[in-house]
C-alpha cells in the first residue's frame, strides 16, 4: 500500500510539472510520442543463490514524455510508458517464459547538441515502475501450463503453489543515446538496469537466497512536437 501511495504521488507531481512547464516555458517545452522494441531479461539467482541462465525475450513499449529546458543544451525529460518485460528459462525438461506488464515513469536528464540539421541526444536517470499484469507459461513435452501473475510483497506458507508471485514496485536506471531530426522525428537506443528485487519474500522456502531483477535493452522511434 505504501508503494502504491508513493507511485500515485509521483504521478501527481509529474502531471503538475507538465502543466507548469507548458504555461511557463511556452515555445520551449516540447512533448514526445514514442514506441518501440524491448529485449528484456531477468538477472536472477535461485533459492540456493546460484545464478540462473535466462534468455532474452522480445517485448514492446509505448508512451509519452515532456522535455523541459533547464540549462543551455540540458533538459529534464519525465515520461509515462507502458512496457512489457520478462525472460525465458530453459531447464532439463521444461521451459518457463515470464511476461510482466508495467506502467513506468522515466525521469531523465538529457543533453542535446546540434549535429548536422538535427540533435544528438544522451540521457540518463532513474525510472519507477509498477506491475499491472503478466503471465508465466511453463512448457514441457505435450504439457503447457499458464498462470496469471499475482503481485504481493510477502508470500505466505498457505499461498497457492502454482501461482507465480512478484512484487509490483520496481525501480532502476535508464541510459539512452539517439538522434533527433529537424522535423521532430527521433530514434534512440535504450538500456535499463533494475535496482530492486522483484521477487517477494517467500515464507514457504527456508534460507531463501533467490533474487530477480529486471534488465534490458530497446530501440525507440518517436516524434517530438
Amino acid at each position: 500500500m505504501k508503494m502504491k501511495l508513493i507511485f500515485l504521488v509521483v504521478i501527481g507531481m509529474l502531471t503538475a510539472s507538465m502543466a507548469t512547464a507548458q504555461s511557463t516555458e511556452k515555445g520551449k517545452t516540447t512533448f514526445g510520442l514514442l514506441g518501440g522494441l524491448n529485449l528484456q531479461n531477468l538477472n536472477a539467482k535461485d533459492a540456493s543463490g546460484d545464478k540462473m541462465e535466462n534468455d532474452l525475450i522480445p517485448g514492446f513499449h509505448v508512451g509519452v514524455n515532456v522535455q523541459i529546458p533547464i540549462a543551455p543544451e540540458f533538459y529534464f525529460q519525465p515520461g509515462l510508458l507502458f512496457s512489457t518485460k520478462g525472460a525465458k528459462h530453459t531447464g532439463d525438461s521444461f521451459t518457463t517464459t515470464t511476461n510482466i506488464s508495467y506502467i513506468e515513469m522515466p525521469l531523465n536528464l538529457v543533453y542535446k547538441a546540434m549535429l548536422g540539421r538535427g540533435y544528438v541526444m544522451l540521457g540518463f536517470g532513474p525510472y519507477l515502475g509498477y506491475g499491472i499484469g503478466g503471465k508465466v507459461k511453463v512448457e514441457g513435452g505435450p504439457v503447457t501450463i499458464e498462470n496469471d501473475i499475482e503481485f504481493k510483497n510477502v508470500v505466505e506458507p498457505d499461498d497457492d503453489m502454482l501461482t507465480p508471485y512478484y512484487k509490483a514496485f520496481d525501480m532502476g536506471a535508464n541510459i539512452f543515446a539517439g538522434y533527433e531530426m529537424a522535423n521532430g522525428i527521433f530514434v534512440q537506443l535504450n538500456s535499463q538496469f533494475g535496482f530492486l528485487k522483484i521477487n517477494p519474500e517467500d515464507k514457504r522456502i527456508a534460507d531463501n537466497k533467490s533474487s530477480i531483477k529486471n534488465v534490458g535493452f530497446g530501440l525507440s522511434l518517436g516524434y517530438r512536437f
